[in-house]
């Protein structure tokens, strides 16, 4: 009965040795033949140029820069002179309710958040950036505003209350 296993591999092995294979290697070789592998040319390598940094002279963008103050010259508005009372609200709070006209004067009427009611005319101040009162017309008030940039340089802007309904 030992022997019985050594018999069967032995017998395995004979029948994997010598046989007729030319069909298959003759598979393998026409195959083969269309198998070739295509690499295509490696690319030109470009010479290097060196670049020239010739920007020395520029500020470096990822340096923090202080604004130089201009000193405020040229426009500048008058501290000197009294404040008056709608100058302590924000523009954006004053609301114009109406207009009237007294002895040929056009007022505007004007509600402030704490609903106060102010009259006033061309002339008068009204906003906290020094807002001078340039026009009153039925539907709006028109302001000239002297304002200060971060640099310090004084500047004009027109700004409008417009009638609420």
């Amino acid at each position: 009965m030992k022997r019985l296993p050594t018999l069967v591999l032995v017998l395995g092995l004979a029948g994997c040795g010598g046989g007729n294979m030319q069909d298959l290697q003759t598979f393998v070789a026409e195959t083969g033949k269309d198998m070739q592998g295509k690499i295509e040319p490696l690319p030109e390598v470009k010479v290097y140029e060196p670049f020239s940094y010739n920007a020395f002279d520029l500020p470096d963008p990822f340096k923090p820069r202080k604004l130089s103050t201009g000193g405020g010259g040229g426009m500048q508005p008058d501290f000197n002179r009294p404040k008056e009372p709608l100058e302590s609200f924000s523009l954006e709070t004053l609301k114009m309710v109406g207009m009237l006209s007294k002895q040929g004067v056009i007022h505007a009427v004007i509600k402030t958040p704490d609903n106060a009611i102010y009259h006033v005319k061309k002339g008068n101040y009204a906003g906290q950036n020094f807002g001078l009162i340039t026009q009153i017309t039925d539907s709006e008030v028109s302001l000239r505003e002297i304002v200060q940039d971060s640099a310090g340089d004084w500047s004009e802007r027109t700004s409008a209350l417009i009638l609420q309904e």
